[in-house]
């Protein structure tokens, strides 16, 4: 079987949606024509990009000239629309998807694995995280994240508390979980990521050590290590809360923010904390430390 892909790429996205789908599209979809990444929408927004192309999928007969007819005369900017189609053979598209998504070690021992990959990692004394991408972001392939759980591997993790700050899918926590930590609290201000962290937490065996929740139900406490890989804005904001959540002699890392901003968000951090040396990636750093008593936050 295969499909028929419409590619519209119009000023009014949500229009072109409705278009399609009236002439019977089985899907529709939004990309991004110019790379111009959207991050972590406040939650039950969708925001799309400035340039947005509405894919629509078609069973291969569709009558693709009168779908075009009709987007041509019911958008506003429908003169200007540009339309293009090809072919697309049906396929096993998990299948397809685990091809680009191999296992990934992080340190030494630390490997994160989607669930139909775990027989590749062959290491005797390997620290599996199991995950599979979903709808929160996290999942050890983007920069911010591969930094932080670098940092984590490299930590002595026994016994101590952990705080993820902006959790997402909860993978940081959860490795260090795997990692020797005895607790750990998740905070997100997404509802979906707060489910997303505890359906991984019991994927991984660790459901009974850790809590997931929205920052209204978060009581702070004080964790030995702390973690937040969010944005440079949210992380200047939760300074000094994230300070006091961290022990005296607690460790921080904090990861989101792109190498033109650690300057702004080393400096909000500096009352409290000692830093170690950044590392880089891609164009984002993660800035690390541990606290020191230098004033009562």
């Amino acid at each position: 079987m295969a499909w028929l892909q419409l590619r519209v790429r119009s000023r009014h996205p949500e229009f072109a949606e409705e278009v399609l789908l009236a002439h019977g599209a089985s899907a529709v979809s939004f990309v991004d024509a110019v790379d111009d990444p959207v991050l972590e929408p406040p939650p039950g927004e969708t925001p799309l990009w400035a340039h947005t192309v509405t894919v629509g999928l078609f069973a291969e007969h569709a009558d693709l000239v009168a779908i075009a007819a009709s987007l041509r005369e019911l958008l506003p900017d429908g003169e200007t629309v540009t339309l293009d189609h090809e072919l697309v053979e049906d396929r096993d598209w998990v299948r397809v998807w685990l091809e680009d998504c191999p296992p990934l070690r992080f340190g030494d021992r630390l490997w994160v694995v989607p669930h139909e990959k775990l027989h590749e990692v062959t290491q005797a004394d390997a620290v599996i995280l199991r995950l599979d991408p979903g709808l929160a972001f996290g999942t050890g392939t983007h920069p911010t994240t591969a930094l932080c759980l670098e940092w984590l591997a490299a930590q002595d993790l026994r016994g101590k508390t952990v705080l993820d700050y902006g959790c997402g899918s909860g993978v940081l926590a959860i490795a260090a979980l795997l990692l020797g930590a005895t607790r750990a609290v998740c905070v997100d201000i997404d509802p979906q990521a707060v489910q997303a962290t505890r359906d991984n937490a019991a994927a991984n065996g660790v459901a009974t050590r850790i809590e997931a929740m929205l920052p209204d139900a978060f009581p702070p406490e004080a964790a030995d290590v702390v973690v937040a890989n969010i944005l440079a804005n949210p992380l200047v904001e939760l300074a000094p809360r994230l300070a006091a959540c961290t022990r005296n002699d607690g460790c921080i890392a904090l990861a989101g923010l792109l190498d033109r901003q650690r300057d702004e968000v080393r400096a909000a951090y500096a009352p409290w904390f000692e830093f170690d040396d950044d590392a880089s990636r891609e164009g984002w750093t993660r800035i690390a430390g541990r606290r020191a008593d230098k004033r009562t936050a």
